[in-house]
């Protein structure tokens, strides 16, 4: 991973803990893809706070002066992606995370999500 998205990672990073974001997972997608060197993986608790991590992230990325080029999926803000070049930024409720697994099919370790104290799943 170049130092430039190193740089990226670290600013989504600390934008997403600046608003609470839950289960960060990071994984360097570089040996994977030649689409994106690395992916963050981060969860919200509701659909505000979803909307409210990816565009934190956009906003810092941005003051920082890097492009991004896109943001998907803040009209329902259950997975809202943001997409910075070398660097992609999903952050999902736990619900949906847990569906579509992307830390399984990156390679990462998929976080355990036990919001009411028992073990939840989607199937």
């Amino acid at each position: 991973m170049n130092e430039q998205t190193q740089q990226m990672r670290d600013i989504a990073v600390a934008a997403l803990e600046d608003i609470k974001a839950k289960y960060i997972e990071i994984l360097d997608t570089t040996e994977l893809t030649d689409l994106f060197e690395c992916m963050v993986v981060a969860s919200g608790e509701s659909n505000r706070q979803v909307r409210a991590l990816a565009n934190n992230v956009a906003v810092e990325l941005k003051a920082k002066g890097f492009q991004v080029l896109s943001t998907e999926g803040e009209e329902s803000g259950e997975w809202v992606l943001v997409d910075a070049g070398s660097l992609v930024v999903h952050v999902m409720l736990p619900a949906v995370r847990d569906y579509y697994d992307l830390e399984q099919l990156w390679g990462g370790q998929k976080p355990t999500f036990n919001p009411t104290g028992r073990p939840w799943s989607a199937a």
